[in-house]
């Protein structure tokens, strides 16, 4: 079991966790809208450079939770305030709060009206992912996992498109749906763990195999909705296509990684014995995902359902990894989950920078518009090219990890790699819709439409995209840098895994076809 480590510098968590929800306040008396977009920029501007605290003084050589902070909270229910972060979730928060400013430039002539409560909604959003993801209580975690909804369910209500209202009541219901179950779950271990919400000691305690199993499709139900894994994914397109920009790449860069976080904080370490069991058919289900993503990303016109099933294809490689069980799976999937945060987030920018000019996200509104923003398809092209996992692209290094991992686990147990060779063609056709979309935005055909009039991207748009091209290529060319922040945390929980079920991983490929 891991080791808390009591922090006892200043409280980085809770002031990243705080910042932003205390300086949403000021907004609500200031109806000034540029104040609105600067102080917003500068609040999660200064959020992100304070969050690089934890980068420069996180101890690479522990699996303990690091700059731990505990207070009572309610101490009749005996609940705490319980925040700490190790080298799963610690790549997660620095996404998430390096994200937030580019989330802001983003909106800053596409979010028209309402802006104020536009960047209160955002600020809210803030404070809850990074809740989410340094949580230690349980039902801390799930006020967080709650909160969360509230102010994405407004983003795409209000400020989404046509069909906004459809949408946005589709994703609240959905994964309202699987965050009951989940309090469910919370509520037995909490009276197992002899009424300690902490999550810490839920770990491997040797649950009755029955109850596990159910404990952990609770846990399934919400974080496969989250996911969203196949076949609980179909809120994400309506969401997507929804969702004003911002809200597209928060939605893609972060709340789906709180799925595949979940699977790795509760289901692996709490219901070991139901993993086990369980893994083959979510690891078939992977699959099923990669290919089924991969074939309906390649028949849509609308770019932004594209992505959104392109999404679908890329976190099957996510659970694919972690459901290996070994080293290079579950580092690869980490990886991966800021891969995709990263790139998948900087195409719906691109998308929405296509939007604002042509008011539409048919390809065949931005069809040949290379010849007039050559900037701009140049920006395209490399996050396309680390969408469909180019070597030298950050998505290579994630996506070979897994397979990797997947080829060698099939080998060690002496089975023909099925699972990875099913894989495959799922990085195939990632290549196939992606080199389409590129095709048509860059050249088309003889009958483009009239495209002279389009300007190509601006300072502020250039600004906003450079990050996340410099991303791409830092984790291609040096993923090293970032795979020893999780190396340690994922092999103590692995080395717990084994140690636990007495026969770890190796109990999976019994079990597999």
């Amino acid at each position: 079991m891991e080791q808390l480590l009591i922090h006892t510098g200043p409280p980085v968590l809770s002031i990243l966790i705080f910042l932003p929800l205390i300086c949403a306040i000021p907004l609500l008396f200031n109806a000034n809208e540029r104040f609105a977009r600067n102080w917003t920029l500068l609040v999660t501007s200064v959020a992100a450079l304070y969050s690089l605290k934890l980068l420069f003084g996180f101890d690479r050589s522990v699996a303990a939770f690091q700059f731990c902070e505990k207070h009572t909270w309610i101490q009749a229910l005996n609940i705490n305030y319980v925040v700490g972060l190790d080298g799963i979730s610690i790549l997660l928060v620095l996404l998430t709060t390096l994200i937030m400013p580019f989330c802001v430039l983003a909106s800053w002539t596409y979010i028209s009206k309402r802006v104020r409560a536009f960047m209160v909604c955002l600020l809210v959003m803030e404070s809850a992912m990074i809740g989410v993801f340094v949580a230690l209580d349980f039902l801390l975690f799930y006020v967080f996992w709650e909160a969360m909804l509230i102010p994405m369910y407004l983003i795409i209500g209000i400020w989404g498109g046509p069909r906004k209202i459809y949408a946005s009541i589709k994703f609240f219901l959905y994964t309202l749906a699987g965050s009951v179950l989940l309090l469910v779950a919370i509520i037995w271990l909490f009276v197992q763990n002899g009424y300690s919400f902490f999550i810490p000691d839920m770990m491997w305690k040797g649950y009755d195999f029955n109850a596990q199993i159910l404990v952990f499709l609770a846990f399934f139900l919400a974080f496969a909705i989250k996911v969203p894994m196949f076949p609980f994914h179909t809120w994400l397109p309506a969401a997507h296509v929804e969702a004003p920009t911002a809200g597209s790449v928060i939605l893609a860069s972060v709340l789906l990684k709180m799925g595949t976080y979940g699977f790795l904080r509760f289901a692996l370490p709490i219901t070991p014995d139901a993993t086990i069991y369980l893994a083959p058919a979510i690891l078939w289900l992977s699959i099923a995902g990669i290919i089924y993503g991969g074939f309906t990303a390649l028949a849509q016109s609308d770019m932004k359902k594209l992505i959104a099933y392109s999404s679908v294809g890329h976190m099957g490689f996510v659970t694919l990894g972690i459901f290996i069980l070994n080293q290079q799976g579950i580092e690869g999937s980490i990886l991966q989950m800021i891969n995709h945060g990263v790139t998948t987030g900087a195409l719906f920018l691109c998308v929405g920078m296509i939007y604002e000019r042509t008011h539409s996200r048919e390809l065949r509104s931005a069809t040949g518009v290379g010849k007039f923003m050559p900037i701009y398809v140049t920006f395209l092209t490399f996050f396309s090219l680390s969408s469909f996992a180019f070597p030298g692209t950050n998505s290579f290094v994630g996506e070979f990890m897994i397979l990797a991992g997947t080829f060698s686990f099939d080998v060690a147990h002496g089975k023909f790699p099925y699972l990875a060779l099913a894989a495959i063609p799922g990085a195939v056709l990632a290549a196939a819709y992606m080199l389409r979309m590129l095709q048509k935005i860059i050249w088309g055909g003889t009958d483009n439409p009239d495209q002279s009039w389009l300007k190509d991207i601006n300072k502020r748009e250039i600004i906003t995209l450079a990050p996340f091209l410099l991303f791409v290529f830092w984790i291609g060319l040096a993923p090293q840098h970032f795979l020893d922040l999780m190396h340690v945390s994922v092999a103590n929980l692995l080395s717990q895994f084994a140690a636990y079920s007495g026969h770890g991983a190796t109990a999976v490929g019994q079990l597999l076809p």
